[in-house]
């Protein structure tokens, strides 16, 4: 059964406003707070203009470094949504705590601030570390500078679980998310003059057109990697603007458009194959603009995550959530930064992704008890090996 603690502290931090556009200090300061009360110090990491912070604090300091449990702070909005209750109310109904935030990720957080004590004076032979990130929806920007903190610092856990929603079942892979955004200049001129113009907008369809033959022989070429509900990676044009008017060739437009890699894939070759068919692109325009071309903006780059079964934090995470199989998931999450840094990783928390932004988003109170079960046979683990 969940404890009443981790429920008030679930509700609590559901209750606090931390979508993506504003700030999460309100939430790092109870966390910071909450944990100084235990005698537990933290290490906080902003970023540029101090509107946001990482919190990093280790509990049962006197321990060698172990196990971190991560989780993001930020959550996406709301807006135009149909939502019965308050995004920020943490109601809870029918054995379901709502608010946005509650299954991605804030329950997961709260269970392990919860259980703050109990970690630190627990009697496994290892530390656990509590990480916190800001700005993880937009592209998983904050945990770089914490994870590039621990490093300036020494600071070498032998493992890490991020408590996305996976229904307690451990995720051992994931894709990556590449995002972009492509600038086209072109030369304006009158609709009856096109020969004297550039169309930036019919230029950026071509570019478009590359990306759409990418994604077609992605389904068509790629091995598949089983266990995934798309097997093959994916790319995709989310958004395009351009154009004034309709009697105006345009000079300007602009698109956004994604990969999703498999891990077994190169996310970096297949940017580099659109940014090839711009350039071949440019001279023709320039024949006509000296300045005509293409422009490219990095929206975000979230690694892909590839773990194993056979991963000691993995038989941990198996151990601890008395699941029997592991799982693969479709969402990006911060794990393939922190493997990337040379931290074993799994995945591994509380709700379902499918309730994760959606109106009335949900977690179960049933599976925030199997997480408290989770993080409190954590104290106690003899070993991570």
């Amino acid at each position: 059964m969940l404890s009443p603690e981790s429920l008030q502290l679930a509700q609590t931090l559901v209750q606090l406003d931390t979508r993506s556009h504003v700030s999460n200090l309100p939430l790092i300061h109870f966390v910071r707070d909450h944990l100084a009360a235990l005698g537990i110090a933290s290490r906080l990491t902003y970023n540029a203009d101090r509107t946001k912070a990482n919190l990093f604090a280790t509990l049962g300091e006197h321990r060698p470094a172990g196990v971190v449990l991560s989780g993001h702070t930020d959550t996406v909005p709301w807006d135009g949504q149909d939502w019965t209750v308050d995004p920020l109310s943490a109601t809870v109904r029918d054995g379901r705590l709502y608010g946005r935030g509650s299954a991605d990720m804030k329950g997961f957080i709260a269970v392990a601030l919860a259980n703050a004590r109990r970690l630190a004076e627990g009697s496994a032979p290892f530390a656990v570390h509590l990480a916190l990130s800001y700005d993880e929806e937009v592209g998983c920007f904050g945990v770089r500078e914490l994870i590039a903190d621990l490093r300036e610092a020494g600071i070498r856990p032998l493992a890490c679980i991020v408590g996305e929603p996976t229904s307690m079942v451990p995720a051992i892979a994931h894709k990556g998310v590449y995002r972009y955004k492509c600038c086209v200049r072109g030369k304006e001129a009158h609709s009856s003059l096109t020969p004297l113009s550039v169309n930036a907008i019919e230029m950026a369809a071509r570019l478009v057109g590359k990306v759409r033959d990418m994604a077609e022989g992605f389904e068509r070429e790629e091995p598949r990697y089983a266990g995934f509900d798309v097997p093959f990676s994916t790319a995709s044009v989310g958004q395009f603007h351009g154009g004034i008017a309709d009697n105006v060739v345009p000079r300007d437009a602009e698109f956004r458009y994604e990969f999703r890699d498999l891990p077994t894939a190169d996310a970096a070759a297949m940017q580099a194959q659109v940014l090839a068919h711009a350039r071949a692109l440019e001279p023709a325009m320039q024949k006509v603009a000296p300045d005509a071309g293409f422009r490219f903006e990095t929206i975000c780059e979230i690694p892909s995550f590839l773990g194993s079964a056979d991963d000691a934090v993995t038989r941990l995470a198996l151990q601890l959530s008395g699941e029997r199989r592991t799982t693969l998931v479709a969402f990006g999450t911060e794990a393939g930064l922190f493997k990337g840094a040379g931290i074993p990783t799994v995945v591994c928390g509380p709700g379902s992704i499918t309730q994760a932004h959606q109106p009335d988003e949900y977690v179960s109170l049933e599976q925030l008890a199997r997480a408290e079960a989770f993080v409190r046979g954590l104290a106690s683990t003899p070993s991570i090996a």
